[in-house]
């Protein structure tokens, strides 16, 4: 057994976290302050522009967020008329999430502003570094969905 301390700063699940989570608030700024949205409603629109039709637990899936925090942003952008819900023809617990034209907007406002973010923090690495990071992430991607939740005892 390891009796090695966890130093948490230097623990990989805990820097790639906190690295998500500072580019996440960074990134609702620009989506939050103009049209009241937070990350899982952005989510939700960002996952709906490219996947029309999907249904909830198809966001949850493509996003790995809770469900719960899927259905609550289903529900708020519902209301506030960015996404359209209706039931599956051949499975009534299915909902088929679509965008309104609203939603659509603010998806097409939005995203050229993410992307000059995402250009200006992918401008600390050169261009082998970027395909590198993009294969190791992917890497890392698959190798976490493979692996079980550890065991502590």
């Amino acid at each position: 057994m390891n009796d090695q301390p966890l130093i948490l700063d230097e623990f990989l699940p805990y820097r790639l976290s906190v690295l998500s989570n500072r580019l996440s608030a960074a990134i609702a700024q620009a989506y939050s302050r103009r049209y009241g949205l937070s990350i899982p409603e952005w989510r939700v629109i960002a996952v709906l522009a490219v996947a029309p039709g999907a249904s909830a637990a198809e966001v949850a899936e493509r996003t790995a967020m809770d469900k719960v925090a899927v259905s609550r942003a289903v529900r708020r952008l519902a209301q506030t008329g960015r996404l359209s819900r209706r039931t599956a023809a051949g499975d009534r617990r299915r909902s088929i999430l679509e965008l309104t034209a609203e939603g659509r907007r603010i998806y097409q406002r939005v995203t050229p502003a993410l992307r000059r973010y995402e250009a200006e923090l992918l401008a600390a690495l050169g261009a082998r570094e970027r395909r590198a990071l993009d294969v190791l992430l992917g890497r890392l991607e698959r190798r976490a969905g493979e692996l079980a939740a550890p065991v502590i005892d």
